[in-house]
């Protein structure tokens, strides 16, 4: 049995180099929809540790309180709708003086996603995140510092004029040098860093290290509009309290925003775990339009393998009605078919699964991961190759086994 299966191995390979271009082509189209599924779903692996180890670095015991939308209202057919009112500053120091689990509170806003930071010649792209934080925002933001201090609770009662700012930033305007008591400029206004934030690298666009932390009520001056929101970040210290911290916290904030029982809350409370099984949700769509495509690519693959078998069939009449005269029976000729289309499907999506795996590793590249092989998928896509070679070889493998050998030996 042994011998017979190398026997067609090598008929295998000598039938491939004979129809090198055919076979090669058809190879290429196998390769291509491998690649597709390994490389995209490998990349969406990797898309999925880096939320998880984003979002981890905030605290799976975190969760915020945000406005639900500055422009959504909701009511009934007939009455009139209530917008959803900011969340004020006054609101926010209100809960935070309430709260009194637990837990590290803080207030946060958003002063500009655009700004240019300036330091003597130097200059930022206009893409630095300015955020207005207090004393805590480091703690439930998830920051570190590498040198420097945050801001004291006297500083940010007093308004001052001081900046942490991030990795990026830091590298864009001091390079290598010590940013620690340098003097920035974020809206014509003057800053004195007092603390570099250690890299958190970013996800999806959102670079944590493009950002610039000043005093809340700093940023409240001089970047508050009249659409702006303050959000309070809560980090719970016990992880098993957390259900009812939120609950409490829902009964507190409803009283805060005067709020009757019959109304609904005008704010959301957002756990930072519940954030990315968001964004890993919708990474799904995507693993779905990814098997579709290898799909469809590995179908046209199998069509044309199919093709390429059948015209082989034909070709190799003579030779079938030679073997069969020498003792071959339809049984070794099915297999020998069968064994030639898997054998090709086998090597396009060995090359496939080579391809999947540098693109999969060239998007861990931008998302600071290490190099990895999806043992999974690579299993996966050897499994789908064997099946795909062995649907395209039936049709071909049993029409070349019921060839009549007299017939066949007068073949021309």
């Amino acid at each position: 049995m042994n011998r017979r299966f190398i026997e067609n191995i090598i008929m295998s390979a000598r039938s491939i180099r004979e129809q090198s271009l055919r076979t090669v082509l058809t190879m290429l189209i196998i390769a291509f929809g491998i690649m597709a599924l390994v490389g995209i779903l490998s990349a969406i692996d990797v898309m999925k540790d880096s939320i998880n180890s984003n979002f981890t670095s905030m605290g799976a015991n975190t969760f915020n309180i945000r406005n639900r939308s500055s422009n959504a209202s909701f009511g009934k057919p007939g009455r009139r709708k209530q917008a959803f009112t900011n969340i004020t500053y006054k609101q926010a120091s209100e809960f935070k003086e309430k709260f009194k689990e637990a837990s590290i509170v803080s207030l946060s806003m958003i002063g500009s996603y655009n700004a240019t930071v300036k330091y003597e010649a130097q200059k930022s792209n206009p893409n630095i995140m300015i955020m207005g934080g207090d004393e805590n925002y480091l703690a439930t933001a998830g920051y570190d510092l590498i040198s420097g201090r945050s801001f004291s609770k006297q500083e940010i009662e007093g308004n001052s004029h001081l900046a942490l700012i991030g990795n990026d930033l830091k590298l864009s305007l001091f390079g290598n040098k010590s940013s620690i008591d340098q003097t920035i400029i974020i809206g014509g206004i003057r800053f004195k860093v007092i603390g570099e934030l250690k890299e958190k690298g970013s996800s999806f666009g959102f670079g944590s290290d493009k950002t610039c932390v000043i005093p809340v009520t700093t940023c409240r001056n001089y970047f508050s509009t009249g659409n702006t929101s303050f959000v309070v970040n809560v980090l719970a210290l016990s992880a098993t309290d957390l259900e009812n911290q939120i609950a409490h916290t829902t009964g507190i904030f409803r009283n805060i925003r005067q709020l009757s029982t019959t109304q609904d809350n005008n704010f959301e409370i957002t756990r930072s775990d519940n954030l990315s099984s968001m964004l890993i949700d919708n990474l799904s769509y995507v693993t779905i339009a990814a098997t579709v495509i290898a799909a469809i690519t590995l179908i046209g693959a199998a069509i044309g393998l199919m093709n390429i078998m059948l015209v082989s069939v034909t070709e190799r009449t003579r030779e079938i009605g030679v073997r069969k005269a020498i003792g071959a029976t339809s049984n070794d000729i099915k297999i020998q078919f069968l064994t030639e289309a898997i054998v090709i499907c086998q090597i396009g999506g060995a090359l496939g699964i080579v391809f999947g795996i540098l693109i999969g590793n060239w998007v861990s590249s931008f998302f600071d991961q290490g190099f990895i092989i999806p043992w999974v998928w690579i299993i996966v896509a050897a499994l789908l190759c064997f099946v795909v070679g062995l649907l395209s070889g039936l049709i071909p493998a049993l029409k070349a086994a019921r060839l009549d050998p007299v017939e066949s030996l007068r073949y021309e």
